[in-house]
């Protein structure tokens, strides 16, 4: 079996996703129905718990998208948690070593290769193990200047499928004011690095975009799924235009 991830990916590039950070029916249904290939749902910036994640992971098991939840660390029993229920993939946030990453990934793997327990909690997934372990992906995140610095050992971490850049994060370790995390030319530099020892070593290559004109320009450095807005900016933006058209702003 194929990742929902990889297999989109197959036929097209970028995947554009969306961000989930608070409990919603409506937040992943409405990404698909835009046409996003993917929705992430937050773990570590959010007001969401286990149960919220895993009801939302439920309900979007029929819908043409694929799923991602970003968690704070490498600890083995979250992670086995929301594969458990269903998710596509795993983004590790605060991966600064080839080690860490590898834990994470072990964290996905059933033994002798991982220390991940048995026990999912959909039906719809089967007993397989093998199938279980190559239908997720697990990402780990780069946003230090000290995951910058081992980026090429991260990559080549084995059973890894690809990296994630949190650019605020980055900007803040490398001395980037955050607004200009996808605009400064040091961080540019820094993202192209990332995105060039990604494709080296033949994995993924994602990043967390926060906007429409912030994706079309990390596009253009190569990654290949840029999550674009959280579903608070999506429905800001919404609203706004509705008002805008109602008072004949445009």
């Amino acid at each position: 079996m194929t990742s929902a991830l990889r297999t989109a990916l197959d036929h097209r590039a970028p995947l554009w996703g969306g961000w989930i950070t608070g409990p919603t029916v409506l937040g992943p249904e409405e990404f698909a129905r835009a046409g996003y290939d993917y929705v992430g749902f937050d773990a570590q910036h959010s007001y969401l718990d286990d149960a919220e994640i895993a009801g939302m992971l439920r309900h979007t098991e029929h819908l043409p998208i694929a799923t991602a939840v970003r968690l704070p660390n490498a600890d083995a029993a979250p992670i086995g948690r929301v594969l458990d229920a269903g998710a596509d993939a795993v983004i590790i946030a605060m991966i600064e070593t080839a080690e860490q990453a590898a834990a994470a990934v072990a964290a996905a793997q059933y033994p002798p290769t991982g220390v991940r327990s048995f026990g999912p909690l959909r039906s719809g997934l089967g007993r397989d193990l093998t199938a279980l372990v190559s239908r997720a992906d697990v990402f780990a995140m780069i946003e230090t200047a000290a995951a910058l610095a081992d980026v090429e050992r991260i990559c080549a971490v084995p059973g890894l499928a690809g990296i994630y850049v949190g650019p605020a994060d980055l900007a803040i370790s490398l001395g980037v004011d955050v607004a200009r995390a996808t605009t400064d030319p040091g961080m540019r530099e820094a993202m192209t690095q990332i995105q060039h020892a990604a494709s080296a070593a033949g994995v993924i290559a994602a990043v967390h975009g926060g906007s429409g004109v912030a994706g079309r320009r990390l596009a253009a450095l190569g990654y290949q799924m840029i999550t674009l807005a959280a579903e608070s900016q999506a429905l800001r933006c919404g609203a706004l235009e509705h008002l805008n058209e109602a008072r004949g702003s445009h």
